[in-house]
C-alpha cells in the first residue's frame, strides 16, 4: 500500500524550513515540496502536522493544505492503478501539480469574487455613506489585501471561518499593532460587509455570525468634564484670544446640548424653537431632536445674536480646547490604559490633554445622569437607540454611583 508522509527539509533549522511530501509506493518514492514553511518548533513528527498553536496563527491553514495533498496524490494514483498506467515519481508530480495548479485556481476565483464584491459595494456606497465610514471601509478592504500579500494566500467567501478570524486577528493585532477597538472596528466592518453578501445571496459561509467569530471592544478611558468645571471654563476671561473665545463658546454648547461636533458647529436661529429648545437633524444618524436650552446656551446664542461663530475644522478646534481647559487648570493627572499589539500600556496624563470635542457629549450625559435625569430622556436627547450603546458614554466611578443613590427613598 502506498504511504504518504511529511517531513521538513531541515529539521534542525534556526528558522522556518520546508514541508516535503515523501509518497512510497511499488519500492519507489515521489519526494514533492509542498511549498509550505514552517518553524521546526511548531512541528508535530509523531502526526507529520504542524502544532496547533496561537503563536503560529496559520497552523490549521497549512494542516489542512498538507491534507489536500495527500488526498490529491491518493486519488492520482488509484486513478492510475484503475487506468493500468505505470505510476512513476514522475507521473505523479506532474499530475499533481496539475491538481494543486487547479486548486490554486479556484481559490483565487473565489477570492476574486470576495475582493470584486468588496469593491463594488465600497464603490456603490460612495453617495450614500458618510465620509468616514468609506474611510473605514476602504482600510478594512486594504488590510485583507495586504494580509493575504504577507501569507501567501487567497481568500473567497468559502475561506471567512473561525481559522480566518484568529489568523487575521493575530495579524492585526501582532503584525500590524493595533489596538483592541481597531481591530474590532475592522472586524464589524468585514461583518457588514459579509451580511450584504449574504442578503444577496452571494456568501455562503456562516462561520462570521458564530460567538467566537466576535467583534473585539475595549473600555478606554475616557474622561468627561464635571458641571463645576464646566462653569470654570465658560467664565474663562478670552476677550484678548477671539480665536479661543469663540472655540470655547461652541464647546460649553456641545457640553449642554450632547451633540456632536458636526451639530453643534452648525447651529442657527431657525433650529430655535419657541426660545427655550433647540430642534435638529442630527447628521450622522439622521435622528430629529429637541433640546431644552440650558441658561448658559441662552446666554451664548445672545452674545452672538443667534448665529454662532462659524466653525473651524474638528482637528484644529480639538487643539484649541486642550489649551482652554489648560488655562482653566483643569490639569490633574489621569491614568489611561489601552491594549496594543496585545499589551496593555498604562499612561499618566493631565486631564486637559484627554480632552476634545466628543468630551461634550460624553459630559452631557454623565452630569445629566448624575443629576437624576432618567437615562431614557437623556436617550432621547444624545439620539441613542438602545441602553448599551447610551451607556458607554456615563463616566460615572462606583463613589459617584453611591452619592447619587444616597437620597432615594430606599436608602432612607
Amino acid at each position: 500500500m502506498p504511504e504518504a508522509k511529511f517531513v521538513l527539509k531541515e529539521p534542525n533549522s534556526k528558522d522556518s524550513t520546508l514541508i516535503y511530501l515523501f509518497y512510497n509506493f511499488n519500492y519507489k518514492r515521489l519526494k514533492y515540496s509542498t511549498g509550505e514553511k514552517v518553524h521546526p518548533k511548531f512541528w508535530n513528527d509523531e502526526n507529520q502536522r504542524v502544532r496547533i498553536n496561537k503563536q503560529f496563527p496559520l497552523s490549521q491553514q497549512i494542516n489542512t493544505r498538507l491534507d489536500d495533498i495527500k488526498s490529491a496524490v491518493d486519488i492520482i494514483y488509484k486513478d492510475f492503478i484503475n487506468n493500468k498506467i505505470i505510476p512513476t515519481p514522475d507521473k505523479l508530480r506532474e499530475k499533481l501539480d496539475l491538481e494543486i495548479k487547479q486548486h490554486i485556481t479556484k481559490l483565487s476565483n473565489g477570492q476574486t469574487d470576495l475582493f470584486n464584491f468588496i469593491e463594488n459595494h465600497i464603490k456603490d456606497s460612495k453617495h450614500l455613506k458618510k465620509p468616514n465610514t468609506l474611510k473605514n471601509y476602504t482600510s478594512t478592504f486594504n488590510h485583507l489585501k495586504e494580509y493575504c500579500k504577507q501569507y501567501k494566500t487567497t481568500l473567497g467567501f468559502q475561506d471567512i471561518t473561525l481559522d480566518f478570524y484568529n489568523s487575521f486577528s493575530t495579524y492585526l493585532i501582532k503584525t500590524q499593532g493595533l489596538s483592541n477597538n481597531t481591530v474590532g472596528k475592522y472586524f464589524k466592518t468585514l461583518k457588514s460587509f459579509l451580511n450584504e453578501a449574504t442578503d444577496r445571496g452571494i456568501n455562503k459561509t456562516f462561520d462570521y455570525k458564530k460567538k467566537k467569530f466576535k467583534v473585539l471592544t475595549e473600555d478606554v478611558d475616557k474622561v468627561y468634564l464635571s458641571v463645576a468645571e464646566l462653569d470654570k471654563i465658560y467664565k474663562l476671561k478670552l476677550k484678548d484670544k477671539p480665536h479661543l473665545d469663540r472655540v470655547r463658546d461652541l464647546f460649553i454648547i456641545g457640553c449642554y446640548t450632547g451633540l456632536r461636533f458636526s451639530d453643534f458647529s452648525e447651529i442657527k436661529s431657525e433650529n430655535i424653537v419657541d426660545g427655550n429648545k433647540i430642534k435638529i437633524r442630527t447628521t450622522k444618524t439622521n435622528e430629529l431632536v429637541f433640546i431644552p436650552m440650558h441658561p448658559k446656551i441662552k446666554a451664548i446664542l445672545k452674545k452672538y445674536k443667534n448665529k454662532l461663530p462659524e466653525a473651524i475644522s474638528n482637528q484644529k478646534t480639538n487643539d484649541y480646547i486642550k489649551d482652554i481647559v489648560e488655562e482653566a487648570k483643569i490639569n490633574n493627572l489621569i491614568e489611561t490604559s489601552v491594549t496594543k499589539g496585545g499589551t496593555l500600556t498604562k499612561t499618566v496624563t493631565p486631564k486637559y490633554d484627554l480632552v476634545s470635542t466628543h468630551t461634550a457629549r460624553r459630559s452631557f450625559a454623565t452630569n445629566a445622569f448624575l443629576n437624576g435625569i432618567p437615562s431614557i430622556s437623556i436617550m432621547k436627547i444624545t439620539g441613542h437607540r438602545t441602553e448599551k450603546s447610551f451607556l458607554t458614554y456615563i463616566r460615572v466611578t462606583a463613589e459617584q454611583n453611591a452619592d447619587k443613590l444616597l437620597d432615594h427613598a430606599f436608602f432612607k
